[in-house]
């Protein structure tokens, strides 16, 4: 997607700017480039710094329910200190490093409503002014999909994904939300468990997986949530047999009766446990025999589009939340 933006800072016959990203998603800690281009105005200008924000719409928790906001999570300088001339065009290619933790939005191209976007800033002459946003396509890491791949070979349908600020105390988590991934359990799971919840918090060395389900209440066992961590070394996953892994776990639930594995798993360091309810996305099926994609229930594709849309169209900078 290509944006353009006149800088309103700088009047009528300011320079403008153009930000195009390469093609294609880009994958957790992986490289994002692509190219800014400007377009000098009626005069000389002094480009102090160029830098790119990523942002995303992730949800909060209040005592009068739930709230939206956009947060910006890294920031990247990708060029300044030069003149630009007036009627002069100036590309300047970039390639940074997204943060290990940057959430997925597709899964084998289904878009599961989770919004990113890379906005521009251009800082002339002392004036600054932050473009439109660019969407931001990630897939998932081969470990996440491994997991999400065990969890379809169980008969688990995937409901939606959504994000969360807040951090799960006893991570390393570093970026000031987490992605839930919920899923509906099989049948065979379903006098076990309501639901179950997935979180990748992913670093250089390995993926820290933090599951979450939402425990039936039974005879002899009590209702309520239960945690568990599964921790996946960066070349674990051939030979791991995880599918085996979380059936084990989903089968001893039965048996645990505290309702929380980790107390106050999630949420604020200094606060309560936070339960996040369904976010907005799109429901993936997940088939035996892999995960099969396809839009099943939770919003239908067009709502996600039009929420998408608002989300780059609508966006300003008032009551944004700084990462």
């Amino acid at each position: 997607m290509v944006f353009k933006k006149l800088l309103g800072s700088l009047g009528v016959g300011g320079p403008t700017v153009d930000t195009i990203l390469e093609l294609g998603a880009v994958t957790p800690g992986g490289t994002l480039g692509g190219q800014v281009r400007l377009k000098g105005g009626s005069a000389d200008v002094t480009v102090e710094h160029i830098t790119l924000e990523l942002v995303a719409r992730v949800e909060a928790e209040q005592e009068d329910g739930e709230s939206e906001g956009t947060v910006a999570f890294e920031r990247f300088t990708v060029s300044g200190g030069f003149t630009l001339t007036a009627d002069t065009e100036h590309s300047i290619p970039f390639a940074v490093t997204l943060p290990w933790e940057t959430p997925v939005t597709e899964l084998h191209g289904q878009d599961l409503g989770i919004v990113l976007g890379v906005r521009t800033e251009l800082s002339v002459a002392g004036a600054r002014d932050k473009g439109d946003l660019d969407r931001l396509t990630v897939r998932p890491l081969p470990a996440q999909e491994a997991v999400l791949e065990a969890f379809g070979q169980l008969g688990f349908d995937f409901r939606s994904a959504d994000l969360e600020l807040g951090h799960i105390r006893g991570s390393g988590q570093r970026l000031p939300f987490y992605q839930e991934i919920e899923l509906s359990p099989a049948p065979r799971y379903a006098d076990r468990v309501d639901e179950v919840e997935v979180t990748f918090l992913a670093a250089a060395e390995g993926l820290e997986v933090v599951l979450e389900a939402d425990k039936r209440r039974g005879l002899h066992s009590d209702g309520g949530d239960t945690v568990s961590r599964l921790t996946i070394g960066a070349h674990d996953t051939p030979g791991r047999d995880l599918a085996a892994e979380i059936d084990r776990w989903i089968l001893a639930l039965a048996e645990t009766r505290s309702p929380y594995g980790v107390p106050g798993a999630y949420g604020h360091a200094d606060g309560p446990a936070q339960h996040p309810g369904p976010g907005v996305g799109t429901a993936v099926a997940v088939g035996a025999a892999g995960v099969a994609v396809g839009v099943v229930g939770g919003m239908a594709a067009a709502e996600v589009v039009d929420e998408v849309g608002d989300f780059f169209e609508g966006d300003d900078d008032e009551g944004d939340e700084e990462g």
